[in-house]
């Protein structure tokens, strides 16, 4: 089943300003929250797939990418593993700001789902760019990098205390994390649900702070990173990887690994979206009788034929020879486009030669020459190599 479009999802337009995308998410996702359709699968995965919409429209750089190439520039970025594959706890986690606290006990009496103590602090996401060649554009490539981020403190295992023993539970919540209020007001009494203002909402408080990570849970260190890109990404497209990134705040959530790929130009050929473009140059005499030779290509070198008579601008088309499309089995072609190179100085012997040719009925332009238009543009010339 494919994904709706965003935008719809949400009910705004690709001009909407991130307040009115707010807006539009806030109403939708009071409209469908499980605490008030109890049961109702449908509204559960209204609810997700919003909150997947919004991750991606509140993000200025995600949703840049997503205008660019839609779903299939989100890599793994999009609702964290499919449509309705964001859990509750990350959406109440990083959307809460858009209800708050308040809204949340007011309206559902409840608190967020699953609520209650919470970990840490998020870690930021990491972005690193990655440069790759046409070749492993053309298959995908397993890169190993190396990068400098927030890593989970080893001693204390993240936890950011001494020991143990230094983790007390929060005597305000009781380790929940919330704090209950009930206020009496002419309708009755109303409950309201808030993170806990000791605590922060973590449920607990360190007595001892860890001497190698100052009590945060993280320090900063290197890792090397596995990236396994897949076949088809062009230039400026961004892939994510979740969890990837720099580690949270004493046990928190670790952030997203934001892969921007750079490519690399190619010393021969050029990238037309799908397709590899070759500008192959032969001599007159060549063009004039023919000849067969080699062209670059992606994975090597490939042979072809130069037919006698070939005009400068013919295409030759080598099919299969460009680029896989993104997640998807096309490819495109390789397209070889012939120059005749005229020399620019030449001997007394090649002038007399090239006079005699000049005189002679076989090598003036005939009526088939006044049909080539010579406006005619690379285009039109690819659509003959196709036809």
């Amino acid at each position: 089943m494919s994904k709706r479009d965003y935008y719809e999802v949400l009910g705004v337009t690709r001009s909407s300003s991130a307040d009115e995308i707010k807006k539009s998410y806030r109403k939708i996702a009071l409209q469908f929250h499980p605490d008030r359709n109890p049961g109702d699968k449908q509204a559960e995965e209204n609810f997700k797939e919003a909150a997947e919409a919004y991750d991606i429209l509140s993000s200025a750089d995600k949703r840049a990418q997503y205008d660019r190439f839609g779903h299939a520039g989100m890599g793994n970025s999009g609702g964290h593993g499919g449509p309705g594959g964001m859990r509750m706890e990350d959406i109440f986690q990083n959307f809460g700001d858009v209800f708050g606290d308040d809204m949340f006990g007011s309206f559902f009496g409840g608190g967020r789902q699953g609520g209650g103590r919470r970990q840490g602090t998020r870690g930021a996401n990491l972005r690193v760019k990655l440069k790759m060649d046409f070749a492993d554009i053309a298959n995908g490539a397993n890169k190993k990098i190396k990068v400098k981020k927030h890593v989970p403190c080893q001693p204390c295992g993240g936890s950011g205390a001494k020991d143990k023993g230094s983790i007390q539970t929060c005597g305000t919540c009781g380790g929940s994390g919330q704090v209950r209020r009930v206020t009496n007001t002419f309708l009755g009494q109303m409950q309201t649900v808030t993170t806990c203002p000791t605590c922060n909402g973590e449920g607990m408080s360190i007595t001892q702070k860890c001497a190698s990570c100052k009590g945060e849970g993280r320090v900063y260190g290197e890792e090397t990173l596995s990236l396994d890109i897949p076949a088809g990404v062009q230039d400026g497209m961004q892939l994510s990887m979740s969890g990837r990134g720099n580690a949270g705040e004493r046990g928190g959530a670790p952030g997203d690994l934001l892969i921007l790929v750079e490519e690399e130009k190619h010393p021969q050929l050029r990238r037309m979206d799908m397709d590899v473009i070759y500008q192959l140059h032969v001599s007159f005499p060549e063009a004039v009788l023919g000849t067969n030779v080699e062209v670059p290509t992606i994975d090597g070198k490939a042979k072809i034929k130069v037919p006698a008579g070939t005009q400068s601008g013919k295409i030759f088309r080598l099919k299969g020879k460009g680029f896989p499309a993104f997640q998807s089995y096309e490819k495109g072609d390789q397209l070889v486009e012939v120059n005749v190179w005229s020399p620019q100085t030449l001997s007394n012997e090649e002038k007399e030669m090239m006079e005699k040719l000049k005189n002679s009925g076989n090598f003036k332009p005939g009526p088939e020459a006044a049909e080539m238009k010579e406006d005619r543009s690379f285009f039109d010339k690819i659509k003959d190599a196709f036809s």
